[in-house]
């Protein structure tokens, strides 16, 4: 008798039309996508929700999967929105988008998702490079209107700062690196590390993106904060210098691990 675990249930896959593109910023290009296969993707609210990508070689190889955040869905119109990160022509999924037109066809598959902000809290934290601005953006919109906190922010030039407005006491912070490679080097823990901090209340942290970066900001929210478990949401999105199928497989290797299991 095997005691491997049960293999996880395949799927569906949907295969979506490109309704149109729009380029938002210098490193930011919006693709809405739609039709009735849509049905086939498990619809969430949660605001960090992702679709697993499913991209075609043309040399026939097995498809090459990449993980990108909704930013947003409507069910109405049967259309979804995702928001691709460009740098240069490096990759699959960015100079995808770069090229994509109206009729053009992207499979997928999904939804997850695990996070939306709390309801009651009395601060709100959410933290990201680039790669989390659709679901930071996808959180300033359901904030409540009387919410109070932080959005701190690292993408390229001033050029590339693209997010919904937030509540009034809600205060955005955009760090550039002004052409400094992504990942390179952070600019967010040193900026969460030096935000005014509110003596008490109810904290809700969101903190995502590339896998060093959240292992500091790690740090920063349990052994220096003393946060619980239960208001911070960490996960890296990425990590430089890998691949995603690189950075997919060591989830599940200490260098990997940004958390330790509860």
């Amino acid at each position: 008798m095997s005691d491997a675990p049960p293999a996880r249930p395949q799927r569906p896959v949907a295969t979506l039309t490109v309704r149109s593109t729009e380029r938002l910023a210098p490193h930011l290009v919006r693709v809405v996508l739609g039709g009735e296969e849509i049905s086939l993707l498990r619809h969430n609210n949660y605001r960090d929700r992702y679709v697993k990508l499913l991209f075609t070689p043309a040399d026939g190889a097995p498809p090459i999967r990449r993980t990108y955040t909704v930013r947003s869905w409507d069910t109405a119109a049967q259309t979804l929105t995702l928001d691709f990160i460009t740098h240069g022509d490096s990759g699959v999924a960015a100079p995808w988008a770069l090229r994509a037109r109206p009729g053009d066809t992207l499979s997928m598959s999904g939804a997850g998702g695990a996070w939306s902000p709390a309801a009651d809290a009395s601060w709100y934290l959410l933290v990201g490079d680039d790669t989390a601005l659709p679901a930071i953006s996808s959180a300033i919109e359901v904030l409540p209107a009387h919410a109070r906190g932080e959005v701190v922010v690292e993408v390229d030039t001033p050029a590339d700062e693209v997010a919904p407005t937030p509540p009034p006491g809600v205060r955005i912070t955009w760090l550039h690196r002004l052409g400094a490679e992504p990942g390179a080097t952070s600019l967010l823990p040193a900026a969460v590390r030096a935000l005014d901090w509110p003596e008490s209340g109810e904290v809700d942290v969101f903190a995502h993106g590339e896998r060093e970066a959240m292992k500091q900001l790690r740090d920063v929210f349990f052994a220096e904060r003393g946060l619980p478990r239960s208001s911070v949401s960490l996960s890296g999105y990425w990590a430089y210098g890998r691949t995603e199928d690189r950075f997919q497989a060591e989830k599940r290797e200490p260098v990997g691990q940004i958390l330790p299991p509860e």
